[in-house]
């Protein structure tokens, strides 16, 4: 690789894990907390039901359930990943389920706060909808942020908390967003990212992979739109159809209207995207885990996220290549 193109741990993408660990000498691990958000798409603001592929159930692990206390999600996320992960000894807790910025100031404070008084949390990062923020909440984590809300706030090697804020995307076709009913279009994702980084907001964005009518070309070209937005990571998911979703039945009726990768063909689809992307955004993601019993089939068998980024990595090598090797400025 050029030494331009050098990412953590020798790999040939800039990983989550790599980036914090070149950033703050040591492994962060994310803990999924759910406070018991809903979603304007949901409540009727927007619409009921949802977007068409969603089922919030299928996409958090056990111990995160809105009944319990947000201090006891993460000690029990912390023993959770105890296991998988024994060298994480500093968290983020992850608010992910749903809109979680759905709320007035208030509730936000409290569950925020919360959540970062816990002596082995060292930030949040908030999952949310670009249509759900704006400069009032922003300005807010941007005082939570620098220090000027928790005054004497310290973990550790930490003398102010991480505050990322995390946009469900999906796509950066109007087209698509309509037919999932996503409630929103790009411009309003743009408008959030670009106001984000405004008040000096880490920002990640978070795209789905195979929506209906959205082809492989599509999904390349794509890249261009991404790298001109102020993000700092970014996390893709391959479809899933869920079971009982609107998307599930569409898949049903339309099949052709949809693109179904084997996972070689689906990892050539990542590094044909990961060699467009800038090379300084971090990937947090580049596959989705559903259980098995939300979903009638896996097409890839029960292949675990490790697994495939493993592949991902051998691929890489095989095809001896790297994210941003046809990145253009221009």
């Amino acid at each position: 690789m050029e030494d331009d193109f050098k990412f953590p741990d020798g790999k040939r993408y800039n990983t989550f894990a790599g980036y914090y660990k070149k950033m703050y000498g040591e492994r962060i691990q994310k803990l999924v907390i759910d406070a018991g958000f809903t979603c304007p798409n949901r409540d009727g603001t927007l619409g009921r039901g949802g977007c068409t592929y969603c089922d919030n159930a299928a996409f958090h692990p056990g111990y995160s359930t809105p009944e319990k206390e947000i201090l006891t999600q993460i000690q029990e996320g912390i023993e959770f990943n105890r296991i998988r992960y024994p060298r994480a000894k500093c968290y983020i807790a992850y608010f992910q389920s749903f809109s979680n910025t759905y709320a007035p100031l208030d509730k936000l404070r409290s569950l925020y706060e919360t959540a970062l008084s816990d002596e082995n949390v060292v930030g949040i990062t908030i999952g949310t909808r670009p249509d759900c923020i704006d400069r009032e909440k922003l300005n807010y984590l941007s005082e939570l942020k620098t220090g000027k809300i928790l005054s004497g706030w310290k973990h550790g090697e930490f003398d102010m908390p991480l505050v990322t804020i995390e946009y469900g995307i999906e796509s950066c076709y109007d087209r698509t967003l309509r037919r999932i009913n996503r409630g929103h279009d790009f411009a309003c994702a743009e408008k959030a990212v670009r106001m984000s980084k405004e008040f000096g907001i880490d920002t990640g964005a978070h795209f789905i992979l195979g929506l209906p009518g959205e082809d492989r070309k599509m999904l390349v070209e794509q890249c261009s739109t991404i790298n001109s937005l102020p993000l700092k990571s970014i996390k893709f998911h391959q479809l899933q159809f869920v079971k009982g979703t609107v998307m599930e039945k569409e898949q049903e009726r339309h099949p052709e209207d949809f693109l179904r990768l084997s996972l070689p063909d689906y990892l050539d689809l990542i590094i044909d995207i990961l060699e467009r992307l800038r090379p300084d955004l971090y990937i947090e993601r580049v596959a989705g885990e559903v259980p098995p019993r939300f979903v009638k089939q896996t097409d890839w068998g029960l292949i675990r996220n490790f697994d495939i980024l493993h592949k991902l990595d051998e691929r890489l090598e095989e095809r001896n290549t790297f994210q941003g090797r046809l990145y253009c400025k221009c």
